[in-house]
């Protein structure tokens, strides 16, 4: 009897030190290789969503801030009614001239927006600001560009220093409100306006951002 307990307990020994067959091991291991792939994907997936709603998100700021940036400057904009006795004497002129066009549009004017960044310099709050689209330096898109000069001459859509303020921009519209009719219109060119001598609220109009598409 003593001898029969033995052996069953050195046979129950046995099996209990067996181990996994080899089938079980690679079934465990797929299983594990499943588990870890899927929440590979899943960390994946959120990272790649962080950083495109990063990229949005700046683009968003970078609108904004471009935005903002136009508007105040245009609000800022003048026309001076001050001209000299013979062309000889011209020496500034001011301007404010809307152009339509594809696939963007072209906005020139002066303003009060400048901001002296040297002390001592010989400069005042007057400018010459341009907005435009035009293509990047290296030919691979578009940009929405900003000029500035900060003295006004005898050219005032030409000359100062031309800065990014947008990259890949798609299109670029404005539209100005004739204070005569009151309709928006595309093209606005305040000269004209200032040589049938209409006073300054008729040929200044009334500007609008209709659309950037970035």
């Amino acid at each position: 009897m003593n001898a029969v307990c033995s052996i069953g307990r050195a046979w129950n020994a046995r099996g209990s030190a067996r181990g996994l067959t080899l089938l079980e091991v690679m079934v465990a291991v797929a299983i594990l290789a499943m588990v870890s792939v899927l929440i590979y994907g899943a960390f994946d997936g959120l990272g790649r969503g962080k950083k495109n709603l990063g990229r949005v998100n700046d683009r968003y700021h970078q609108g904004r801030s471009a935005l903002s940036r136009i508007s105040r400057e245009l609000s800022s904009a003048f026309l001076s009614a001050h001209q000299p006795l013979t062309e000889q004497q011209f020496r500034r002129l001011t301007i404010f001239k809307g152009t339509s066009s594809s696939p963007a549009d072209r906005i020139d004017f002066t303003s009060f927006s400048h901001r002296r960044l040297v002390g001592e310099s010989h400069e005042s709050d007057q400018n010459e600001l341009s907005y435009f689209v035009t293509d990047t330096p290296d030919g691979e898109g578009k940009v929405l560009a900003r000029r500035e000069q900060a003295r006004i001459d005898e050219d005032p859509e030409q000359g100062g220093r031309v800065e990014i303020l947008i990259s890949d921009v798609i299109e670029f519209e404005l539209e100005y409100l004739d204070p005569a009719t009151w309709e928006w219109v595309r093209n606005w060119d305040a000269a004209a306006g200032v040589e049938s001598g209409n006073d300054f609220a008729t040929v200044h109009g009334i500007s609008q951002m209709r659309e950037i598409r970035l």
